[in-house]
């Protein structure tokens, strides 16, 4: 398979390995409802951070992800800032921001986009997908690095979302569209959904032989067949409802055998044209149609545009906001409609203006769903925009809109021209009349019609969406020299999500956390283990004898779950050894801490 090359890829291929973990920290002040880290999130800091942060608790859990990272088109300011250890990464922190004169902004674009998909690689289901949108500028290289972390078997398409409504005028060939990549984590445990369909799509529905089965379409029963020599158990005589015979067209066979055939017939689900005389076509009845497959065209009347999303924006937040690229709701609302369920997790760690998070609570809305986003923004408008998008989504807002209402609609003439001051007067009467209703007169000549309209401005109030989520940031990196010193030492539940994810390649289910009264506590079950963890946020209480492992509480632990799994018990010491552990036939195993955390890579 080709691989992609790029400057400094030989230091950022598993620089997502030495990424330190930091602990999630809710802000209760920021958030909508009751803090948990097992629901809805919206985090503020770098999204590589984040990702790594996200690990313990959602690796392979995540169902559906979509990112919109910058396209990097040379005029979007974005930094290269990941603390890459090399003398040439740390050459290209100092030369920031990326610029359209940056001869290796390209590479850049590569090196921190690369471990960001590795992470989000990791924290994806088997059974999900990831879709990616972007532009021309950077969509070959991401191609080919989707191609090396997902696998190429595992491409399912580029998608085309045509973003605009029409061409750009600056330019001799204007960019009408993005495209969406899209690639499974495993293609044979995906499963898309199909579309609603619309009411325009059900129009070619049809009775026209009273069927008492309902409305049906019908499709062709012929296959593609060049060599006449094969498949000639598909190529039978038919005779139609008014006695001809007929074979398939040539170059052509039947689509199915011939007992396929009369079975189908004798349940009147062949037809043959309103006067039986056609070649034949299988019905398909409404009712049995599940939806619509999509397909790689979407656009902007199904899935919305740029314009659009920037009204949504300035609806919700004013005009005055900051953000001038955001993604239409309808856009995201697509992608979950095909590649999500009732309760699915979804993904966003290019957050932006919080779109995804929109379409989530629209489509709980919609059909009493459970999903639940996770949003990572890293620039400064976390909390000011993208989280107070959501905010007022939730809770509803109000917006100030723009009332028209026609007045006056003429056909203009060249007579009407010779008698202007005539015309001119009846405008000048309808403003008089009607000025005290608006806020301005509006008069404009279009395609030979000259209309009056009033304008006023209104303030509308938008009902919200309901829904709830936790407003987080990145606490500091757990560090194993300071853990030693006892300088930094991290919540039991923290480190407790760390270990369990470290040890099992699992991510933790914080629900079944239970932390004991004596330094020690149960983290969860894995497919091996359950998963113990002795230790207290205090230095005495770690070098003291209590927070060692002794036979007593192995057999303490051994005894309080089901028979079956092994036992991991991570503890600053122990008192037993593993062949006294053994002959007790005590199913435990010792991982000492914290020196258990130091440096542990898998690919």
């Amino acid at each position: 398979m080709p691989e992609l090359l790029f400057k400094g890829k030989e230091f950022v291929f598993n620089h997502h390995l030495a990424v330190p973990h930091r602990p999630l920290v809710p802000d209760a002040s920021l958030s909508v409802g009751e803090l948990r880290l097992d629901g809805n999130l919206i985090i503020h800091g770098d999204n590589l951070h984040a990702l790594k942060s996200l690990l313990p608790m959602y690796a392979g859990k995540i169902d559906c992800i979509f990112i919109d990272p910058p396209y990097n088109t040379g005029n979007e300011g974005w930094c290269y800032n990941d603390n890459v250890n090399s003398p040439m990464m740390q050459q290209w922190l100092s030369e920031n921001p990326v610029g359209i004169e940056d001869g290796l902004r390209h590479d850049k674009w590569c090196a921190m986009i690369w471990p960001r998909l590795r992470l989000l690689h990791e924290l994806l289901k088997d059974s999900g997908a990831i879709f990616i949108s972007i532009d021309n500028n950077e969509s070959q290289h991401l191609r080919m690095m989707l191609d090396e972390v997902y696998g190429a078997d595992n491409f399912i398409a580029g998608i085309v979302w045509q973003k605009r409504t029409s061409p750009e005028s600056r330019k001799k060939l204007g960019a009408a569209h993005d495209i969406i990549y899209v690639y499974a984590k495993s293609k044979n445990e995906l499963a898309f959904s199909k579309l609603v369909r619309t009411e325009e799509q059900s129009e070619n529905f049809d009775n026209p032989d009273n069927d008492k089965n309902g409305q049906w379409t019908s499709t062709d029963m012929t296959a593609q067949n060049p060599d006449p020599s094969k498949r000639k158990d598909q190529q039978y005589k038919i005779t139609l409802p008014n006695g001809e015979e007929v074979l398939p067209p040539p170059g052509r066979c039947w689509s199915m055998l011939e007992r396929e055939f009369l079975k189908l017939q004798s349940q009147e689900r062949i037809w043959f044209g309103i006067n039986g005389s056609a070649r034949p076509r299988i019905k398909t009845y409404l009712s049995e149609t599940e939806g619509v497959s999509s397909w790689t065209w979407w656009s902007n009347n199904e899935v919305g545009h740029n314009q659009e999303a920037k009204k949504e924006i300035n609806e919700i937040l004013g005009p005055n906001n900051s953000f001038d690229y955001p993604k239409p709701v309808r856009l995201i609302r697509r992608i979950l409609e095909i590649a999500t369920n009732t309760d699915s997790i979804i993904l966003d760690s290019f957050a932006g203006s919080g779109t995804t998070a929109h379409a989530v609570l629209d489509a709980n809305r919609k059909d009493g769903g459970d999903r639940k986003f996770i949003l990572v923004e890293c620039e400064d408008y976390a909390d000011s925009l993208t989280a107070e998008r959501v905010r007022r989504v939730i809770n509803g807002y109000s917006f100030q809109g723009t009332q028209r209402e026609e007045l006056m609609r003429k056909s203009i003439t060249f007579s009407d021209l010779k008698k202007a001051d005539k015309l001119l007067h009846q405008i000048a009467g309808v403003e008089n009349l009607e000025s005290h209703r608006f806020d301005k007169i509006d008069k404009k000549v279009k395609d030979g019609e000259l209309v009056v309209e009033g304008v006023k401005a209104v303030i509308e109030r938008v009902e919200g969406l309901g829904g709830s989520f936790t407003f987080c940031t990145l606490g500091e990196a757990i560090d194993m020299d300071r853990m030693l010193t006892g300088e930094s030492l991290p919540e039991f539940s923290q480190l407790g999500a760390l270990l369990f994810h470290m040890a099992t390649n699992e991510a933790i289910d914080p629900g079944k956390i239970a932390i004991g009264d004596h330094g020690h506590g149960y983290l969860g079950e894995s497919s091996a283990f359950h998963v113990w963890l002795i230790y207290k946020p205090d230095l005495e209480f770690l070098k003291s004898r209590d927070s060692a492992l002794t036979l007593s509480k192995a057999k303490e632990f051994a005894a309080a779950k089901p028979a079956g799994k092994r036992h991991l018990v991570f503890a600053p010491a122990k008192f037993v050894s593993q062949k006294v552990l053994d002959e007790e036939k005590v199913p435990v195993e010792f991982a000492p801490l914290p020196w258990a955390l130091y440096r542990i890579e898998r690919s």
